[in-house]
């Protein structure tokens, strides 16, 4: 993976130096930008892994699927994560043995909207469309979090990640057979060995996934421009939704830079549901964030993510169109 980032950027400097500079500066900004989500959710991961608070926290959550995933998707729409941000705290959250369906209720929910983003969203779009948004963030948190319910119970997903990562997702073993925690795990030589272990191969994992990620984000921020998503997501009606919607994955700069996109499109006589779809399936699915997802999680669960964000995002952007 690394050898591939450093063919990516040495190919780049070939063509154009200069943007070759501008992509690892952006990179490095990113990765400084998320280091506080990651090294917590690292830390989070391996200190549950060496106290055995893992078997802890499972339990917590097993029995409970449907009230956790609308406590999920309610904190989903205020947590300050982005698409990609939210990938490390989803990594712990499923290593340690957390049901799937509320972690998919808060993957789906966190990257739509935050505090910050509310209120630049009221900013440039108005109140109105800040608080259909949140409101539309907690909805597709919640239509994800009952569909895996649905798709669990069918027999699917009974390990979602991707092998050598975490435990999965049901914590069977650590549940039924759960050994006493040690909430002072720094005393014990193994324990130690333990956290520095867990710490240093989540943080190895997902180091280079995100780099991966945030370097392709700066080759689309430059060399995707602005007016051919203007022109593909112009107009009214039906088909623009979906054209948004679908646009919206490879063609999302970022949640704040999409904004004032998004205001200037509808200024131009965008319909404002077209404009909702692309800001909602663009936060969630963007390319960088859905390769990270990929590198983390098994076909089948990376399948349905997808198709999840898409869907919800489209009927989202329908609705808010009828409304408004």
């Amino acid at each position: 993976m690394w050898l591939a980032i450093a063919v990516i950027l040495l190919l780049t400097a070939l063509a154009d130096w200069q943007q070759a500079e501008q992509s690892v500066a952006f990179t490095l900004a990113s990765l400084l930008s998320v280091a506080p989500f990651l090294l917590a959710s690292v830390a989070f991961t391996a200190g549950a892994q060496a106290s055995g608070a893992d078997a802890l926290i499972a339990r917590a959550f097993s029995g409970r699927v449907l009230t956790m995933i609308v406590l999920a998707a309610l904190i989903g729409g205020l947590s300050p994560f982005c698409s990609c941000g939210v990938i490390p705290l989803i990594a712990a959250l499923l290593g340690i043995g957390v049901p799937l369906a509320p972690v998919m209720a808060f993957w789906l929910a966190s990257p739509v909207i935050d505090p910050a983003m509310f209120v630049m969203t009221a900013g440039f779009l108005g109140f109105g469309f800040a608080l259909a948004k949140t409101i539309i963030a907690v909805g597709l948190g919640l239509f994800g979090g009952f569909a895996i319910v649905g798709l669990t119970r069918a027999g699917l997903f009974a390990d979602p990640l991707r092998p050598g990562i975490g435990k999965g997702g049901c914590a069977a073993k650590s549940v039924l057979q759960p050994e006493p925690v040690a909430w002072r795990f720094w005393s014990e030589e193994s324990r130690r060995r333990t956290f520095a272990a867990s710490g240093g191969k989540a943080l190895g994992f997902l180091g280079k996934w995100l780099t991966l990620a945030f370097v392709l984000e700066s080759l689309m921020l430059a060399y995707v421009p602005a007016e051919s998503i203007a022109t593909l997501v112009g107009g009214d009606g039906i088909v623009p939704v979906v054209i948004a919607t679908l646009v919206g994955v490879p063609a999302y700069l970022n949640g704040y830079a999409a904004l004032p996109l998004v205001d200037g499109l509808i200024d131009q006589g965008m319909a404002p549901g077209a404009g909702m779809a692309f800001l909602v399936a663009g936060g969630v699915t963007s390319l960088p964030a859905a390769i990270a997802v990929f590198a983390l999680a098994r076909l089948p669960l990376f399948a349905s993510y997808v198709v999840l964000a898409l869907s919800g995002s489209l009927v989202a952007g329908l609705i808010y169109g009828l409304v408004v």
